[in-house]
């Protein structure tokens, strides 16, 4: 398989059969049928990720207005940097995603990636709303931007801005394969460290209101990550041949080098200065995920070390899924989520 063909958006002589339907090269009528679906587990994702609705303004920030000036000056350059980041990726998401539906044939996919998309929209929101309250316009702007005189910071965004480029420029179903490991890594790697920081900080009694959109991010992110997995599984059913030895090997290194730029960057602005966080503790969760993302698509483990959490981290765990039903992502049991409304802060 070498060039794919971009769907038509019309198409009257499109397969109607779901046993016909493929997640890539198949041949759509792109009509979007709730009742027969060729992937099942679309139907509750897609129930899932409708009742995580929520409007960042309806989070209480006036806390966060008071304690960011009584944040540490490495506390703030921390919040600074990594708000700078988030809303960078989630931004580069938002434009990415509907060009990766382009190209995937079935339709109850693209549904997802259409919510996955929205969402990506409110996140950028919520860390705009998040500026907007606690600093003055030029810190705003100063922040949205650090991205561009931040080496560090730049590098971690050229990663990933590199491989969605990549298949701007090749359309062949491997780069679309290292597009959709790069959206995996983005949603299951390259957050974390940062959404730690953010718990951490209301665990120390500081920035509530910041912790709690974050909860609410990572709750869709949460979602987003387990739809990238699926298409991911499937697609090695439909088209083993991908997923050769030297793909399967390409793949490795990309999550490889995600994790390790992780741990960097949470060394870079986390490192042995903030409370309650140490550049070892980082480092052993990072690569701890590594390992749950790699054995969740069937390959194993990615290190050797770091197989189970870390000790004293699950605190992290506890922020990111309270007042939520637990969903066991990576064994693909999913129950359903507690409504948005019903996140309410109690720890």
């Amino acid at each position: 398989m070498s060039e794919l063909k971009k769907k038509p958006l019309f198409n009257p002589h499109g397969d109607t059969e779901v046993r016909l339907r493929r997640m890539i090269e198949g041949n759509t009528t792109n009509l979007n049928d709730f009742n027969n679906m060729r992937y099942p587990w679309v139907s509750e994702w897609y129930r899932q990720a409708m009742n995580n609705f929520w409007i960042p303004e309806e989070i209480n920030l006036s806390q966060d207005i008071k304690d960011y000036r009584r944040l540490s000056d490495v506390e703030r350059s921390a919040y600074d940097k990594i708000l700078s980041f988030l809303v960078f990726l989630d931004s580069i998401q938002t434009a990415n995603l509907p060009h990766i539906g382009e190209y995937i044939t079935a339709n109850e996919i693209n549904l997802c990636l259409s919510i996955q998309t929205f969402q990506e929209c409110v996140h950028s929101q919520s860390y705009s709303y998040m500026l907007d309250s606690i600093c003055s316009p030029t810190e705003r702007n100063d922040i949205l931007y650090q991205w561009q005189t931040d080496e560090h910071l730049l590098r971690r965004n050229t990663f990933i801005g590199d491989l969605y480029n990549e298949f701007q420029q090749n359309k062949d179903a491997k780069t679309l394969l290292k597009v959709m490991m790069a959206n995996y890594i983005l949603e299951g790697v390259y957050f974390y460290s940062g959404f730690m920081f953010f718990y951490n900080l209301a665990r120390n009694g500081k920035m509530p209101g910041s912790a709690q959109e974050i909860r609410y991010i990572n709750r869709d992110e949460n979602t987003h990550l387990w739809l990238f997995r699926k298409i991911l599984l499937e697609l090695q059913k439909e088209h083993p041949e991908l997923f050769d030895t030297d793909t399967v090997s390409m793949l490795k290194e990309m999550l490889i080098e995600g994790v390790e730029q992780e741990i960097a960057w949470g060394q870079y602005v986390i490192g042995n200065h903030i409370p309650g966080l140490t550049a070892q503790l980082v480092r052993d969760y990072i690569r701890y995920l590594g390992n749950l993302r790699w054995s969740a698509l069937g390959f194993g483990s990615l290190f050797e070390d770091n197989q189970q959490e870390p000790d004293g981290m699950e605190w992290v765990s506890q922020y990111s899924n309270a007042n939520m039903v637990k969903t066991d992502f990576f064994e693909a049991k999913s129950t359903a989520y507690a409504k948005s409304t019903a996140l309410v802060d109690d720890l």
